[in-house]
């Protein structure tokens, strides 16, 4: 097994002293438009993250047996070199963003992780926000394990992207310079995930890197003030409803729902996701109306706007 050092355990006293520093600054040199602290939020935030510690610690569990088995039945193997540590977490952070990008579009995965959203503060604090139930993330990984690399490995790379993204969950730092925010992560950035704006929804899902984003077209830059929290926000402290309240809604839906499409469409389809209601026409037959109602303008066609 490889000896690789516990990141997030060696990183705990710069989390305590960077907060610390943060809730200083925030008192001595106050920025009205930003969010700022609020005490039962942060507490929420805080008890959130130990919370997790615990249930993390119990996910492992079942995790660990399944890339054992998966590592021992491949012929591949990844050493842990000076040079292949860099490649894997490379790796790692590219099988991130396609988790992160997944836990945002599929609800039962927002179930997961719309806990580390539920704020609508945005300080180091909201790092430590981290969800009770992040069995769903695992499966995402299982190809670095199948080529090889030992469950030890990608746990510290992990643990690496995780320490990483501590520091960007602040409104103290304005931009990095251009190349910075070019290939990296950056507060900037990641106010923008963390944002509720039509406009800002489902973008930037990097870890480490921003590169991803701007490759598959999920890159938005900061411009507006963001408006951090939910589109429906959670007006609770009680760690057990931040923990469970997406798939109390889901249970909900479920029991309403009039079938097993309705009820499919409920789990796995986006979180705004509805059916159509009953008796609407559908879209198809709404675009065909419409263009058989509408007057050809000289120039157009079919579709295309002619408004400025």
């Amino acid at each position: 097994m490889p000896n690789l050092p516990d990141v997030v355990l060696w990183s705990i006293p710069a989390f305590v002293l960077l907060t610390v520093v943060e809730v200083v600054s925030c008192r001595l040199h106050p920025d009205e438009d930003a969010e700022g602290y609020e005490a039962k939020d942060a507490a929420t935030s805080v008890g959130m993250g130990l919370g997790s510690l615990v249930f993390d610690f119990l996910w492992k569990i079942p995790i660990v047996a399944v890339y054992t088995a998966v590592y021992e039945l491949t012929p591949l193997r990844v050493p842990v070199l000076w040079w292949t540590v860099p490649l894997m977490l490379l790796a790692q952070d590219f099988f991130y963003y396609w988790s992160h990008r997944g836990h945002h579009v599929i609800r039962i995965l927002w179930a997961c992780h719309v806990v580390h959203h539920s704020s609508r503060k945005f300080n180091f604090t909201t790092a430590l926000r981290q969800p009770w139930t992040s069995l769903t993330v695992w499966p995402f990984y299982l190809p670095l394990i199948a080529a090889g690399v030992h469950p030890a490995a990608l746990a510290f790379c992990s643990s690496a992207n995780l320490v990483y993204q501590f520091w960007i969950h602040t409104e103290r730092i304005d931009k990095m310079p251009r190349w910075f925010e070019f290939v990296l992560n950056t507060p900037s950035h990641h106010r923008v995930h963390h944002a509720s704006q039509g406009g800002y929804l489902d973008r930037n899902f990097g870890g480490i890197l921003i590169v991803w984003d701007r490759l598959f077209g999920s890159f938005v830059a900061e411009t507006t003030r963001p408006v951090y929290g939910l589109t429906k926000n959670i007006d609770t402290y009680n760690l057990l409803k931040v923990a469970t309240h997406e798939y109390v809604s889901i249970a909900k839906d479920l029991r309403a729902a009039r079938d097993w499409r309705e009820r499919a469409g409920r789990v796995f389809r986006g979180p705004g996701w509805g059916p159509a209601p009953a008796g609407a026409a559908s879209p198809a037959a709404t675009t065909a109306a419409t263009t058989a109602a509408s007057p050809v303008v000289e120039g157009t066609s079919v579709g295309e706007s002619t408004s400025a």
